[in-house]
């Protein structure tokens, strides 16, 4: 009811309307960034020095020196292809989220194998161990562009990534290697490298998509 009290026009409150703010692709690169140096960082954290100072004690480490560059190309890899597909990517979801840290997750169980494999080179089982980490980061990484498509719908990115062939590909090389490894170990180390020779060049296709 008008107070007649008070003059002049009653005037209703102010609803304020407050937007929830989403993460952008920008903090989550960032985030995802400092994951993937902690775990090179680990990595070669993990390398000890020969206690000899000679060049046969060094030799002795090749496995594990061996180990250390696959490893790091494959992180590489991930990182510059990683920087790229969010670069290209506007929208943010839950489930984006989500599959970014299911990769993260994957990949932060590299410095595991990579040392393991440095120790036991000549063995199937971690030579298997080692391939599934990286099967299993590569299926991460498809499930990731797949739930960064269905957020970003007929954006410039779905348009780049197209039927994502290199990423089906790695999946399938990543299987036969773990397979090869109990049959010839090295055999599915030469597999594994293939796949990050593969990938080595950063994807041109979201290269020339911004943001």
């Amino acid at each position: 009811m008008h107070d007649p009290s008070v003059r002049g026009p009653v005037r209703a409150p102010l609803e304020l309307t407050v937007e929830p703010r989403r993460m952008s692709a920008s903090r989550l690169e960032g985030f995802s960034d400092g994951v993937i140096a902690i775990i090179i960082t680990i990595m070669v954290l993990e390398i000890r020095p020969p206690h000899e100072p000679t060049l046969a004690a060094l030799r002795a480490m090749q496995p594990t020196i061996l180990a250390y560059i696959l490893s790091f190309v494959f992180v590489a890899i991930y990182w510059n292809n990683h920087h790229y597909l969010l670069h290209a990517t506007k929208a943010v979801t839950g489930g984006v989220l989500w599959a970014n840290m299911h990769l993260l997750f994957w990949l932060s169980l590299t410095p595991f194998v990579t040392a393991w494999v440095g120790n036991a080179h000549e063995h199937a089982t971690p030579a298997a161990a080692y391939g599934v980490v990286a099967l299993m980061s590569a299926v991460a990484y498809f499930i990731l562009v797949v739930v960064i498509l269905k957020a970003n719908p007929g954006s410039a990115v779905v348009r780049a990534i197209g039927n994502d062939v290199k990423g089906k590909l790695s999946i399938g090389l990543y299987m036969l290697g773990v397979a090869l490894a109990f049959a010839a170990p090295w055999l599915a180390y030469a597999t594994y490298a293939l796949v990050s020779a593969i990938w080595f060049i950063p994807d041109r296709r979201l290269e020339q998509v911004e943001r």
